[in-house]
């Protein structure tokens, strides 16, 4: 078994486009995992871990794939995530479970809107990072911009670490500021790392960095400061340690640069994956929902977390990180959610999409579970008292479209058959996914599928037809409109039916008012007024409330609920009865309290040649997009605004036409605003 402290693992994410699967591509290849290398677009075989269909035809990540690789004597556990913020929930619960990460920055465009959500979510599970600027080789490319932009943008405490040797068609090498050597990247493949001494012309500016570098070290490490003072020779095993313990501490982000189409710079930062970012036993201490310290150590109960399913013809393959404790095959664990005894049949270690069979998994390890039945958040432990660890954060979906199969024979003869099997297919995305949603229109009866944008709509609109062969009618996208309130209302519902036998009587009285939380209950009831055994389905009954509101029926954010007195009947009460009056109650103190409807609000961000810069804002303007600014660089210009989503359907092919097809653009959820 590898030691614990010689483990990482770690994540790739970025904005899209920015290089993570080619980066992935590259230090798969030189680790030794994989002996050929296969570009995103390059024709052949593909990306090693991009390997669905609708990943090699749209030339993106659209699901996070994991695989292990050993870098001299540390196994790295790496999982590549989706740039594209439809699929933001693959790079959220891949961050949940990891214990560092990698940001990759295109040393062009610098910091983009997804490298802003990309932090946000690193930063809410406390992951320590690298950043790394790729796409050295580019026309236009300043890392010392992009660096900038770091600090700006991100609040981060970001200090490169080497200094480049040339850049964009001139870029060949960087020089480590740490031992002062310039390292180049030899061969056909890049695979021969050669470190010789640094150009002569370079010299003053690669000290100056250094200095700069070691100043703000020193604030890490009462050591470095002495020795700065007495102006000594600072050693590199010192500088390594204080890197690592501000990085660990999340006080410091180390940026490293290179190109990994140009395969230059991959080994550099494999080298800095060991020496900086956490092994699992250096992570601070996971806490269960009713904060029980769970420690990385394989001898302790099992404490492991479901962060991702996939189902398949054989059964449902279900990615796992091992907290604490062993795992192996036969064994019988407790699922904390239903309070059921697992048994454990095989393990497997992911390589993209291929397997390989595990003997035992334990503290530290992620593995897959084969033809085990749970929900993605589920904890399993080995034995009472039951524990649950917190589950991830998930966003809401932004968009809905109407589908119905098409009612066509089917080649097997059979008129229900796409029925069937888009009722199949929708089920398992459904499971899959928690940001893809399904319900039923109540008045066309039409099924309803909803997600994070267009595109995430549209690759589970072509999985349905390549993996089931069902064909649907699709209706156009409808916005998730949400209604919320103005100000505070109160109720005062008495719930009492009679029909001969015992009756029902609930009576409840609180108020509502407006918060930033998408619901909040409060028990404020005293002196029995409502027994506690009541008090939970009054809670299901104001959150079924919240399911439909009053103008437009649509679902009701942003409302807290005060419950503090009411009456009870000691034979017609029941839960039922307080159930119905939460339920109504709700009803009409909403109806009271000035709702309004709110629809969602995007962040979009543009980049488009200088010349096209005043069509495509006076084109953000006409779509009421509220523009936030712009930045302009080597001969194109960065345009953010904030538009209605409801705006934005088709703005791909307008964009398009607009600027000649020279336009690329991305969108964010932002907010919920007043439509």
């Amino acid at each position: 078994m590898i030691p614990r402290t010689r483990i990482r693992n770690i994540g790739i994410s970025a904005h899209i486009d920015s290089g993570k699967t080619t980066l992935s591509e590259r230090i798969l290849f030189y680790t030794g995992r994989i002996h050929a290398i296969e570009e995103v677009r390059g024709g052949g075989k593909g990306a090693t871990m991009d390997f669905m269909p609708e990943e090699k035809l749209h030339g993106i990540t659209i699901t996070s794939a994991a695989t292990t690789c050993q870098w001299h004597d540390t196994q790295i556990n790496l999982i590549d995530t989706p740039g594209h913020v439809d699929f933001t929930i693959e790079v959220e619960r891949a961050l949940r479970v990891l214990d560092g990460a990698v940001m990759v920055l295109c040393a062009v465009a610098g910091v983009q809107s997804q490298s802003i959500t990309v932090d946000r979510q690193m930063k809410r599970y406390r992951v320590p990072r690298l950043a790394f600027i790729n796409k050295m080789d580019r026309t236009g490319a300043d890392p010392f911009r992009v660096v900038q932009g770091i600090r700006d943008r991100l609040q981060l405490n970001a200090m490169l670490l080497q200094y480049p040797i040339g850049s964009e068609d001139q870029f060949q090498g960087a020089i480590d500021l740490v031992e002062m050597t310039a390292d180049y990247f030899e061969g056909e493949n890049g695979e021969n790392h050669i470190k010789k001494s640094i150009p002569e012309a370079l010299k003053d500016e690669a000290q100056q960095a250094r200095e700069k570098l070691l100043d703000a070290l020193s604030l890490f490490s009462e050591p470095m400061t002495e020795m700065l003072l007495a102006g000594e020779e600072i050693p590199k095993t010192l500088i390594w340690e204080t890197i690592r313990q501000a990085t660990l501490s999340l006080e410091f982000t180390p940026v490293l640069l290179g190109s990994a189409f140009k395969n230059k710079g991959v080994q550099n930062l494999l080298d800095a994956v060991v020496l900086y970012l956490p092994s699992p036993i250096d992570r601070e201490v996971v806490k269960t929902t009713n904060s029980v310290s769970v420690y990385p150590n394989p001898d302790a109960s099992l404490v492991a977390l479901a962060f991702k399913l996939t189902v398949e013809s054989f059964g449902q393959l279900t990615y796992t990180r091992i907290y604490s404790g062993t795992l192996k095959p036969g064994d019988t664990v407790y699922n904390s959610r239903t309070e059921q005894r697992v048994q454990i049949g095989r393990l497997v270690r992911m390589h993209a999409n291929k397997r390989e069979e595990v003997k035992v998994a334990v503290a530290g390890d992620i593995v897959a579970l084969l033809g085990v039945d749970c929900a993605s958040g589920d904890t399993f432990c080995s034995e009472e008292p039951l524990l649950s660890l917190e589950k991830m954060f998930v966003p809401e979906p932004v968009i809905t479209l109407a589908i119905t199969p098409k009612k066509q024979e089917d080649s097997d003869g059979s008129a229900n058959a796409k029925g069937e099997r888009l009722s199949k297919a929708l089920n398992r995305f459904q499971r899959e996914d928690p940001t893809f949603r399904l319900s039923i229109d109540p008045e066309s009866g039409a099924t309803l599928i909803s997600g994070m944008g267009e595109l995430h709509l549209e690759i589970y609109l072509e999985r349905i037809q390549r993996e089931y062969n069902a064909e649907v009618y699709v209706g156009n996208p409808a916005v998730a409109y949400r209604e919320t309130i103005r100000q505070q209302a109160t109720f005062d519902y008495r719930f009492k039916k009679q029909s001969g036998g015992p009756g029902q009587y609930a009576h409840i009285t609180g108020w509502i008012e407006p918060t930033d939380q998408p619901f909040v209950f409060e028990n404020r009831v005293v002196g029995g007024a409502i027994p506690k055994e009541y008090i939970p389905a009054c809670e299901k009954g104001f959150r079924e409330a919240m399911q439909s509101g009053q103008l437009e029926g649509y679902p009701v954010t942003g409302v807290k609920v005060v419950l503090d007195g009411g009456s009870y009947h000691p034979i017609d009460s029941s839960e039922l009865a307080f159930r119905s009056a939460s339920h109504q109650a709700i009803e009409g103190a909403i109806a009271k309290a000035k709702p309004y409807v709110l629809e969602p609000i995007m962040l979009v961000e543009v980049e488009t040649p200088n010349e096209f810069m005043g069509r495509v804002q006076g084109d953000l303007s006409s779509r009421r997009g509220l523009l936030l600014g712009s930045e302009t660089m080597q001969g194109y210009t960065v345009i953010r605004a904030e538009v209605a989503l409801a705006r934005m359907f088709g703005y791909s092919t307008e964009l398009r036409s607009l600027t000649s097809g020279m336009a690329t653009f991305s969108m964010e959820f932002a907010c919920y605003r007043q439509s």
